[in-house]
């Protein structure tokens, strides 16, 4: 991010109760995260591991969360939260708008709490439920019936509360709907990314807890349940009545079968496939998904065999 403006030191410093270690002269022209840094540009730091990486970095100030010695050249601004001051830092330099007005539609019986923006093209079905200091993005679409708790983000074009994916199939060979009467209920604190589709419940609710993150283009079906504080990536589908419990993360392109467990803090690798219940507290891996582990060993002694065979083929 580009400055407008190059900011000085000094008073950003007493702002913000910050530390100088280094030349207070230099000036700020950019806010960046570590791996985009230009000279020029503030970053942040608040791990050890990545210090070193920091300090040989292209910033010329970086917030950073211990007292160390500066380079040459460079000005460390010293804080108790780094990442907290940085997102201080964007929000006063590149605060949140709303260029496009709040021309949205909203049906009957509709509450919507205090300090909740809802952009241009958002539409609300009946019964919507909507707490405060919300943000609701252009052309999201709330089915009737929905609940929304304090301080949700719902991302550009996404879907939330269509009918359940769930059809009898008749001995003419067509399918005919079981109407959907469930809800979709949405607890404080998520944040829901552009273009994602939850389904209601069938005649339950399907619910997000408190806390939980979901990227771009991710599907839920109808009764899903994910707990609190879940880290859910782009592209991941999550099969009906599932059952995910809290701090689950599940990686890009991740399947879920429908109806099965997940357990607490399980974390699921990228284009895996869950097929059944699976326990928390590990890592998986695969379709079927496997402790990572176990599919590691495998694939190491499936290329010694490999080698094997090709050692003596060669001999031969």
């Amino acid at each position: 991010m580009h400055l407008a403006e190059p900011l000085a030191l000094p008073p950003l410093a007493a702002d913000f109760g910050l530390e100088i270690i280094g030349d207070s002269a230099l000036m700020i022209h950019g806010i960046n995260e570590i791996h985009k840094v230009v000279p020029g540009d503030l970053t942040y730091c608040d791990h050890p591991k990545y210090y070193p990486k920091a300090l040989v970095s292209q910033a010329t100030v970086i917030l950073i969360n211990a007292r160390m010695d500066c380079p040459m050249g460079k000005c460390l601004l010293l804080c108790e939260s780094p990442f907290d001051t940085y997102n201080a830092l964007i929000r006063r330099y590149r605060p949140f708008t709303n260029p496009m007005g709040s021309r949205y539609h909203a049906g009957h019986d509709v509450e919507i709490g205090e300090d909740t923006v809802l952009m241009n093209g958002v539409v609300l079905g009946d019964r919507v439920r909507i707490g405060k200091d919300c943000v609701i993005h252009p052309n999201v679409v709330i089915y009737s019936d929905t609940v929304i708790g304090d301080h949700v983000v719902i991302h550009a074009g996404s879907v939330i509360g269509a009918d359940a994916f769930y059809y009898k199939k008749r001995p003419e060979g067509h399918f005919d709907r079981l109407l959907s009467c469930g809800r979709v209920v949405i607890h404080d604190k998520v944040e829901i990314g552009a273009a994602c589709t939850i389904d209601k419940g069938v005649s339950g609710d399907t619910i997000l807890g408190e806390g939980s993150k979901l990227d771009n283009q991710v599907h839920l079906g109808h009764g899903v349940v994910v707990g609190k504080n879940c880290l859910i990536a782009a592209q991941v589908g999550i099969g009906g009545k599932t059952r995910i419990a809290d701090g689950v993360c599940l990686w890009g392109q991740v399947g879920v079968q429908k109806d099965i467990d997940i357990g607490t803090g399980a974390n699921v690798l990228g284009q895996s496939g869950v097929t059944k219940s699976i326990p928390g507290g590990q890592t998986y891996f695969g379709t079927p998904a496997r402790e990572v582990r176990e599919v590691h060993r495998e694939t190491i002694n499936l290329r010694r065999l490999l080698d094997l065979k090709e050692g003596k083929e060669s001999t031969e």
